[in-house]
């Protein structure tokens, strides 16, 4: 049975995935600038009988193509490889080496299971019908997103379905859970310019203090959620940064905040940017202050496709019991993950695996500097999606 053959060799590779995990753990790079951990998947894929497209849309993502000994169906598996900008403090014995970049979010195990789940399908490949394309995403983090360059790139115009995992330690790895439809929120991004006239802050009446002003906004934004979405409408809006600082004596002249705004709907996203404006536009008439925004759309919702879902949770729950204890519905989600394009183009969808270590209540989340992955999750999520795509490579 090629799903048996396909286990055993996720099996005897699964220190071979642990050791790729750990040298990428060791190694994190700023989005839109993996320049060694692109070439460290390339080198990988260099001798094997596959085709290799690096530096998508001029960046550094990869698609590496398998070819099964006929014709049939393309399935499309994803992972991504970018780090964020933060100090790691777990004091694992591979912790980063580049001061201030940790791999805080899993991508670099997801990039190590789908590196041996793929050599474990090039190994198989005469005996695959179709295509599997395995798609090497940088820049997840920072928007625009990776994905885009992807979908861009035409190399996945011919995909049937896409597939794609999450690590997240809300259980541990014998866990495995979905949703269908909406499941993970979109994200937006403002910046806001607010000009007064500065002065002395004896003369509060010769000024006109743009913190006052901004100090307003900050306070009203809030009622975009509270008074004018619908209440059964998912809507969060965040100031992340507001930047006012000057002389303790001195009215400031101007002040710039940025913020963030999530939601499950994209047509809640563009109702609260034009909350937002009419706020502006009032803060502007009632203080004399000019404004300069920018709204910027830097992920859209994720929305797993029913269909795709329900063949997810017919083949896992075949195995239920076999490498994971449970299969869960999980609650949607309100942080982003721009898997959410490739679902807006192709039918596919994007499921988790739990990665929480086993001795511990509550374990530190994903962008935590305290951040640690259990090993055991890489084996789980390469026989799930490995799984899944002998399944839906043998559908007629």
């Amino acid at each position: 049975m090629l799903r048996s053959l396909l286990f055993k060799k996720l099996e005897q590779k699964e220190q071979s995935m642990i050791k790729h995990y750990k040298h990428l753990h060791q190694y994190p790079e700023p989005s839109f600038n993996e320049i060694i951990t692109s070439q460290y998947i390339e080198s990988f894929y260099k001798d094997k009988d596959v085709k290799i497209h690096n530096r998508i849309g001029g960046n550094y993502g990869l698609i590496v193509e398998i070819e099964g000994s006929k014709p049939g169906r393309t399935i499309a598996l994803r992972a991504d490889f970018d780090a964020l900008n933060i100090t790691e403090d777990t004091g694992l014995p591979f912790s980063s080496k580049h001061e201030g970049w940790m791999h805080a979010c899993g991508h670099d195990a997801h990039t190590a299971y789908l590196m041996v789940l793929a050599e474990s399908l090039i190994e198989l490949k005469d005996h695959l019908p179709g295509k599997i394309v395995i798609v090497h995403q940088h820049a997840e983090e920072l928007a625009p997103g990776g994905a885009i360059d992807m979908i861009n790139s035409g190399y996945l115009n011919d995909v049937d379905e896409i597939y794609g995992i999450h690590l997240f330690p809300d259980y541990t790895p014998d866990v495995i859970s979905y949703r269908k439809g909406p499941t993970m929120g979109g994200r937006s991004l403002f910046h806001l310019k607010v000009k007064g006239k500065g002065g002395h802050g004896s003369s509060p009446h010769l000024a006109n203090d743009a913190i006052m002003a901004a100090s307003t906004f900050v306070t009203n934004v809030q009622t975009v959620v509270s008074r004018r979405l619908n209440p059964f409408d998912m809507g969060v809006v965040t100031i992340s940064s507001f930047n006012g600082l000057g002389s303790l004596n001195v009215i400031q002249e101007s002040v710039e905040l940025a913020g963030d705004v999530r939601y499950m709907e994209s047509r809640i996203g563009h109702q609260i940017h034009d909350e937002i404006v009419q706020l502006i536009e009032g803060l502007e008439e009632t203080f004399g202050v000019s404004c300069e925004f920018k709204y910027e759309l830097d992920c859209i919702p994720l929305i797993n496709h029913y269909k795709q879902t329900d063949y997810l949770v017919d083949i896992l729950a075949t195995s239920q019991g076999d490498y994971f204890e449970s299969l869960k519905e999980h609650e949607q989600l309100t942080s982003s993950e721009d898997f959410a394009s490739y679902l807006e183009k192709i039918p596919g969808t994007f499921f988790f695996i739990g990665c929480k270590p086993y001795d511990i209540d509550e374990a530190f989340y994903n962008h935590s500097p305290k951040f640690i992955v259990n090993e055991d999750a890489l084996l789980t999520a390469s026989k799930a999606l490995g799984e899944v795509v002998l399944n839906r490579l043998y559908i007629e």
